[in-house]
């Protein structure tokens, strides 16, 4: 398992919503690029990037500093948020990312999803994004009925590079992730299981390393210091 420590960009800074909520931000960093550094410094393999203001407005917003951050090499990186047609996708990857995440109209678009999973094979993500057991999207705001297991087992037959899955209600809160359900996940759908939301301790980490999962995000708590990369990544051995 890896770690990938997340940017999430809004109005070109590094920044966490609590909860997935607009208006509870924290803003970290003003240079996002900068950040972009210091983990691949630490030993990043993968840095996970959200464009919040494009999943609030449905297209890609943070280009400059997307374009920044993917100039800083020595790791791979994956971005979500506002991505729902295929222009976008091409225009992301020709910016130097190696995953696009798409989310809402996976959930919306399912047949289109599925198409961009075959033009663009490995180089596409389910972002699943959940409260309780129920998937959310358009950056959030939105809740449907589709049942996350369920729509994660659809999207496992095709040939997708992983599955993000994030509890919001865990997210920006640093109280853990919701391990039941990422670990049902993990055993049920054979598609790669990235776990999001919560992580904030050594021991998350080590209890989400027994999970057979492909990577872990991290977010806040190492921006708050509560957590050191370095520790994370040497947690997962």
């Amino acid at each position: 398992m890896y770690i990938l420590p997340a940017i999430d960009l809004r109005d070109g800074k590094c920044v966490r919503l609590i909860q997935g909520e607009y208006h509870r931000q924290i803003t970290y960093q003003d240079d996002p690029a900068k950040q972009a550094k210091s983990f691949v410094d630490a030993g990043a393999i993968w840095i996970h990037l959200v464009d919040l203001d494009g999943a609030k407005v449905g297209r890609p917003v943070n280009i400059e500093s997307v374009k920044a951050i993917t100039a800083v090499k020595g790791a791979k990186y994956e971005l979500g948020g506002g991505i729902r047609d295929e222009d976008d996708i091409k225009m992301v990857i020709d910016l130097g990312i190696d995953r696009v995440i798409i989310g809402t109209s996976a959930v919306n678009e399912f047949d289109w999803f599925a198409e961009m999973a075959e033009k663009f094979p490995g180089k596409i993500a389910l972002g699943l994004d959940a409260r309780g057991s129920k998937v959310a999207s358009h950056g959030w705001t939105k809740s449907s009925a589709r049942l996350i297991h369920d729509f994660a087992q659809e999207a496992s037959k095709l040939p997708i590079s992983a599955i993000i899955y994030t509890d919001i209600s865990k997210d920006g809160m640093l109280s853990g992730p919701n391990f039941e359900r990422t670990k049902q996940l993990a055993d049920d759908v054979k598609v790669p299981i990235i776990a999001s939301g919560g992580v904030s301790t050594i021991e998350d980490i080590q209890k989400l390393a027994q999970m057979n999962l492909e990577g872990a995000i991290v977010g806040r708590a190492l921006y708050e210091g509560s957590l050191k990369l370095e520790d994370a990544i040497e947690a997962t051995k």
